[in-house]
């Protein structure tokens, strides 16, 4: 089999890229109605979903990197036969771990609903509860194909989740609270919805794997690679997958301390219990959410790299690791510095595009969100770095390294929220100074494991200098725009565009952005 097309990384990141920005979009958009339909709902919506994703994290977060590193790998060697295996013990085994974890939402449910004290929850945890299992074997597809360096199929299923959920969550969330007057209902209607969006895109993918099940048998099978036992591939998955399910559930098991731990402790600086879950609430439903937009693209960068990488690693091609590698880090930070300098920038503006016509938040809030976002912002391009260079340290078989870097970033976080968030004048904003802490911890730790292990220099010129003197001009020409424009929604976007141009030029003149990264973006890798 030839070796994986140069320019991998840079297709998959520009299909799931864009992908990954309309359906954080929408997620963004989904919560204003939401809110609109009713904060009672939404709130109860956003206790339950941190315990969901925390759970369906724990289930199917590793496997699916583990299939696709690990059919990328057989198909670097012509080994369609456990390319196939791979993906059938990863189906078996992600449809069983589903419907455990499904079975518990069910069977804990009094016990999930007394932990996050809110009585209205109990409806909505039966609701999300088959979502699991469903996701869970959406999961393997996924990881299949994503083994074929294909992330188109992923790409559509994403936006049928996103698409699905603003067409029946709303109406659900809707009918709940207007004809039954029931905030339980609303907000299990809500839930619901996600269940049947995720099952939608199942349905999209399964059909899809049908139509084209014959594509892997047109690689011709190299005879001296031997047909792997079923047990030994399920032993190597689950040797891959388990520190890179732990390293995954890091983050959304910190989450939930948080909402366990951060109105308590906003308490203890003395803000009232209102205030504090007032607070809790913008920080979570509103600045986390406009923080989570960029991030799609770092997740696009992650998820293309691994098969990429993993596909070099198993042909020993070290050339290849480093290009690939470079190719990475380099879309890394050109896509993480301007996203953090311009949502820093435009954080007031960007909350009230999305937020200021909401009447269900008043001045005083809108004006918390756009202070914890400006400082918020700098946590994308520090996670942008994390993905990265986690999935390259995936890719070469290290993937220990990403968990552990990642417990001592969260280990930092949560003592710093304790301490922070409990001090009076702080509260609530130390909530972003301890995720920059987190991830820089994360980052810093990853740089230098990734450099060792790949054997690689850090290439501090293009990584880090050329986009990051990009996004301070584009920072300079948007503070210029900002005082000289009126405020509202089209100056807004304009200020946008203007920052955006001003990048690139800049990327372009300071050679960070070359015209074969542009043309390697601009082609679609085959559906």
């Amino acid at each position: 089999m030839s070796h994986p097309d140069t320019k991998s990384v840079a297709k998959g990141v520009s299909i799931l890229g864009i992908t990954g920005i309309i359906c954080k979009l929408v997620g963004v958009l989904f919560s204003i109605p939401l809110n609109m339909i009713s904060t009672e709902i939404a709130t109860v919506f956003y206790v339950v979903y941190p315990t969901y994703t925390l759970l369906l994290t724990i289930s199917s977060a590793g496997l699916p990197v583990a299939v696709s590193r690990m059919v990328a790998g057989f198909l670097a060697r012509s080994d369609a036969r456990n390319a196939r295996n791979t993906f059938r013990v990863a189906l078996l085994s992600l449809f069983s771990v589903g419907a455990v974890f499904s079975l518990l939402m069910v069977v804990l449910n009094s016990q999930l609903t007394a932990m996050v004290n809110v009585e209205e929850a109990s409806l909505g945890f039966y609701a999300i509860a088959p979502c699991v299992l469903i996701v869970c074997v959406l999961s393997a597809f996924r990881g299949f194909i994503q083994g074929q360096q294909n992330m188109f199929p992923t790409a559509i299923s994403q936006l049928i989740e996103q698409v699905g959920k603003v067409v029946v969550s709303l109406p659900l969330a809707y009918i709940g609270i207007h004809h039954y007057h029931s905030v339980t209902y609303g907000a299990a209607g809500a839930l619901f919805g996600i269940t049947v969006a995720e099952f939608a895109a199942l349905i999209y993918m399964l059909v899809r794997t049908r139509i084209h099940r014959n594509d892997i048998n047109r690689i011709p099978q190299a005879e001296e690679e031997k047909l792997m036992e079923n047990k030994t591939l399920l032993r190597r998955l689950v040797t891959i997958s388990i520190p890179i399910t732990i390293s995954a559930c890091i983050i959304p098991l910190s989450t939930f301390i948080d909402s366990a731990m951060m109105i308590d402790r906003m308490m203890v600086a003395g803000l009232a219990k209102a205030d504090a879950k007032s607070a809790y609430g913008i920080y979570t439903s509103v600045v986390i959410r406009l923080i989570n937009i960029p991030t799609a693209l770092a997740l696009a960068i992650s998820m293309s790299l691994v098969p990429v990488i993993s596909a070099r690693r198993s042909v020993n091609d070290i050339a290849g690791i480093h290009s690939e590698s470079n190719t990475g880090m380099r879309y890394a930070f050109l896509i993480g510095f301007p996203c953090s300098v311009g949502m820093s920038l435009l954080s007031r503006e960007i909350v009230s595009f999305f937020y200021g016509d909401v009447a269900s938040f008043s001045a005083a809030q809108i004006q918390l969100a756009s202070e914890l976002l400006t400082f918020s912002a700098m946590t994308v391009v520090l996670f942008t770095a994390v993905q990265a260079t986690s999935s390259i340290l995936q890719g070469i078989r290290k993937q220990k390294i990403p968990m552990y870097t990642m417990m001592a970033g969260v280990a930092v976080k949560i003592v710093l929220n304790y301490t922070l968030i409990g001090t009076k004048g702080i509260d609530i904003h130390g909530g972003p100074i301890a995720s920059i802490a987190c991830y820089s911890v994360a980052m810093i730790l990853n740089f230098i494991f990734m450099c060792r292990h790949a054997r690689m220099p850090f290439n501090w010129k293009d990584w880090v200098l050329k986009p990051g003197l990009a996004s301070a001009l584009m920072g300079v020409a948007v503070y210029g725009a900002k005082l000289i424009l009126p405020s509202g929604r089209l100056w807004t976007i304009l200020e946008i565009i203007l920052g955006v141009v001003v990048f690139l030029g800049s990327a372009f003149l300071l050679k960070a952005v070359t015209k074969d990264d542009l043309r390697a973006m601009a082609r679609r890798s085959k559906s």
